[in-house]
């Protein structure tokens, strides 16, 4: 006799074990593992098949050299459809790499400066702020008040639209200056998307890969008319 004890253990035992991912599964059910009297039949070009029992499907899909895949499993009945099942879930997960190599993440540069900064320090700090930019980035400039200069803030503000005013063709003041504590805050917006930079960053990187090879862009690879071919 099963003790109310003993199955509490057990169904603790079960839900640990679906927790660890030993029987839930984000594949759909294919063929023999479906378990339901009908299907809803969908063909292998899309179309409407009906509602058929699964024994006649599973007949189909032998017939075509296919999978049987569920891909409805809470209609009623269920949705199945004829598939190549690998070779759907090669392209699926083909699909999803193109669309996480894609991906664009906001990321937001930050880049410190103090009111009194040094030219050389000032065009070193807007070369990064420059490239931050060209990548599609935002950029959180913030100017720093040490002493004294926190009584002076209209030196950090004519330090911010000064770089601002440097990069105006790649970038535009997103977040317009403003007091935080001891530091004064300026957020720069990039003029190209996310996307964009990178897709020019990989057709640059293609185009140094194969300027080392010695590659030569077709159209300089076409070559000139000689003056026999011109007579003829």
């Amino acid at each position: 006799m099963v003790t109310p004890k003993r199955r509490y253990a057990a169904v603790r035992q079960a839900v640990a074990w679906c927790y660890r991912g030993g029987s839930i599964s984000a594949e759909p059910r294919i063929n023999d593992r479906i378990r339901v009297p009908e299907v809803r039949l969908v063909g292998p070009s899309g179309e409407q098949v009906g509602i058929v029992p699964l024994a006649k499907a599973l007949e189909l899909a032998q017939e075509y050299d296919l999978d049987l895949v569920e891909v409805a499993a809470n209609a009623r009945p269920p949705v199945c459809k004829l598939m190549d099942y690998g070779k759907f879930k090669y392209e699926s997960a083909m699909k999803a790499r193109e669309a996480r190599k894609n991906q664009a993440h906001t990321v937001i540069k930050e880049m410190k400066l103090r009111p009194k900064i040094d030219p050389h320090d000032y065009d070193t700090k807007k070369g990064h702020v420059v490239r931050f930019l060209k990548q599609g980035d935002k950029v959180k400039i913030t100017i720093m008040f040490r002493g004294r200069e926190q009584s002076r803030p209209e030196l950090g503000f004519r330090l911010l639209q000064r770089l601002a005013s440097d990069v105006e063709d790649l970038g535009f003041i997103e977040s317009n200056p403003k007091q935080d504590g001891r530091n004064m805050i300026m957020v720069l917006g990039p003029h190209k998307k996310k996307t964009e930079a990178m897709a020019e960053a990989r057709e640059a990187q293609a185009a140094r890969k194969a300027e080392r090879q010695g590659g030569v862009p077709a159209e300089q690879s076409v070559e000139e008319p000689t003056e026999e071919h011109a007579e003829a």
